[in-house]
């Protein structure tokens, strides 16, 4: 989650970091190059995964379960396991596509291991896979189930690969070039049939007891003493305390004094009384005169490892969070029938309807059905911000490169200033490159 989300967010309009680990600064001013270190690291941890996965695959195969002597009951049960698989393995092609263009080896569990070096796939093709497996795989997922249920919880279901094909057609004209409004609409619905609710405070989605929300459709997990890790919610909770903030009000031992946000992402909130807007500002500058001062730009005390009831999470030496990621959840899918209504001349009075029950829990007022697609933009930011969403949304919206939208150190100015196109999508490594002539870099790298 920690290098997902920051080439999901350092380079946007809602994060600031001061820490100088290697490449880092450069993501935050969109300044790297086809070494850096952390665009290298989100791409081997995306073909680990799909390698883990293709291996899975290749394992459960029925006929060999079968001369394994597992009876049917186990057969069926990991067959059940492998469309879940298949599930996070489009999901890991999906980040290809989004962060890499889809210009990425390609690889399934026809190929083995060590065998061959892998053809470079596109991005019509890999999309083309994604659904395709999507909509293949969906039969073989659990139905939907809402809440916490300690069977299933975490685990992919049908609601899970709807989010995900959703999110696929709402990108899809950046992706392709051809718009798939009406189906992102389609799977969306689908999703919002599904029974999910939305979370009553805001807030409780990001607390260490955030298992328990309706609203949350697949999370990461994580938890205190059973699986700890710096890098997660671990991360997100350490890294933006600092300044005055006191460590006790986020159920931590100490903050690790990184991270803030602009201005860009505070002044899309017109109504300071949006309980959404979850910012530290006491001691902190709103303007960021200096990346690595933590008092410029507010502090942002969205992640915090206390329950409900004010209890901190269960590791006693306060180290390690309870914090569930919610990588999908209720408010997107809300968010993304809204955008696809509005760009497709769809049904807006629904789609103002699902903006309302977000900005009725905010707490500001509605919003009428003559919205428009910035409209949504704002309101994903007021609504998603921190959640590794803005560099997808920027780049949709055509306001990502170029100088169409300028924010503090975008390009390494503290003004902000243009930057090149081709940012738009991430180097291949230069080792991977070296290893496999078949593959070509990214333009401009």
């Amino acid at each position: 989650i920690r290098v997902f989300w920051n080439l999901q967010e350092v380079p946007t309009d809602e994060a600031v970091v001061g820490w100088n680990d290697p490449g880092l600064p450069e993501l935050n001013t969109m300044e790297w190059v086809a070494t850096n270190s952390w665009t290298g690291a989100m791409y081997y941890r995306i073909f680990f995964q799909i390698t883990l996965i293709n291996e899975f695959i290749r394992e459960s195969d029925a006929d060999k379960l079968n001369g394994r002597g597992f009876s049917q009951a186990d057969v069926d049960r990991i067959s059940q396991y492998q469309a879940e698989a298949r599930f996070l393995r489009a999901l890991s092609y999906f980040h290809a596509l989004d962060l890499y263009g889809g210009n990425v080896p390609f690889v399934t569990e026809e190929d083995l291991v060590g065998a061959f070096l892998p053809e470079q796939t596109n991005a019509n093709d890999l999309f083309a896979y994604i659904e395709s497996e999507l909509l293949d795989l969906e039969a073989g997922l659990m139905d939907p189930v809402v809440g916490y249920d300690d069977q299933v919880y975490a685990r992919a279901n049908k609601a899970a690969a709807w989010t995900l094909l959703a999110k696929l057609y709402l990108n899809a004209e950046v992706y392709t070039g051809s718009a798939r409004w009406n189906d992102c609409i389609t799977y969306c619905q689908k999703v919002i049939d599904a029974g999910y609710e939305l979370e009553g405070d805001y807030t409780h989605l990001f607390l260490a007891d955030n298992q328990q929300s309706r609203e949350i459709i697949f999370p990461v997990t994580f938890h205190g003493l059973n699986s700890k890790t710096y890098g997660g919610t671990t991360f997100l909770t350490h890294a933006p305390v600092g300044g005055s903030m006191s460590a006790d009000d986020f159920g931590i031992n100490t903050g690790w004094g990184g991270y803030r946000t602009t201005k860009g992402l505070v002044n899309t909130f017109t109504d300071t009384l949006d309980n959404r807007y979850l910012f530290y500002t006491d001691g902190q500058n709103l303007e960021v005169n200096s990346i690595g001062t933590f008092t410029d730009g507010y502090a942002v005390a969205k992640w915090r490892n206390v329950d409900r009831n004010g209890n901190d999470g269960v590791d006693p030496t306060g180290d390690f969070v309870d914090i569930d990621y919610p990588m999908f959840r209720l408010a997107e899918v809300y968010l993304m029938y809204a955008e696809a209504a509005v760009r497709s001349g769809g049904d807006t009075g629904k789609g103002a309807g699902y903006l309302n029950e977000l900005r009725d829990r905010a707490g500001i007022d509605d919003i009428g059905n003559d919205y428009t697609a910035m409209d949504v933009l704002d309101e994903r930011a007021r609504e998603l911000y921190w959640e590794a969403q803005r560099r997808t949304d920027l780049i949709r919206y055509g306001r990502y490169t170029g100088g169409a939208y300028l924010w503090p150190w975008k390009g390494g100015v503290m003004e902000g200033t243009s930057v090149s196109d081709h940012l738009g999508i991430y180097p291949l490594p230069e080792s991977d490159l070296s290893a496999n002539p078949n593959l070509d870099q990214n333009p401009q790298y």
